[in-house]
Formats: C-alpha cells, structure tokens, sequence
C-alpha cells in the first residue's frame, strides 16, 4: 500500500492555504480533503468536486517546502 497524499500549497487561494492531508487509502484521503474543501474553501461537496480531489492526488508524502512555485 503506498501512501497518498494532497497539499493545498500547490494551488493558489486567498487564504494562502498550508495544509498537507496524507492517507493510506484513496477513499480516506478523499474524504479528508473534502472534508476541508468544503469547511475550509466553502466548496460544494458534489461527485464532480470529488472527481477533481481525487485526479490531484500524490503518491508518497508532501514535501516540507512549499511545492508552489516562487
């Protein structure tokens, strides 16, 4: 089993968002990041906003740096 993981650094926002979420499974990992999607962002949960986390996913764990680009 590899490790998932998405890091809202990678995506600009308003709120300059920090958070890493990883998990051990993809369906995990998706509710997670919905979850924050929707508390954090105010994102609409819908099986299009689900489709689109799960396309973003990484395989491993996030980086200690920043992966946005400078």
């Amino acid at each position: 089993m590899t490790r998932k993981y998405i890091d809202c650094r990678e995506f600009p926002s308003e709120m300059n968002c920090s958070v890493a979420i990883s998990a051990d499974s993809d369906s995990e990992l998706l509710e997670a990041a919905v979850q924050h999607a929707v508390s954090v962002h105010h994102h609409t949960d819908s099986p299009e906003l689900r489709a689109q986390i799960s396309q973003l996913f990484h395989e491993g764990s996030p980086p200690v740096a920043s992966p946005r680009a400078a």
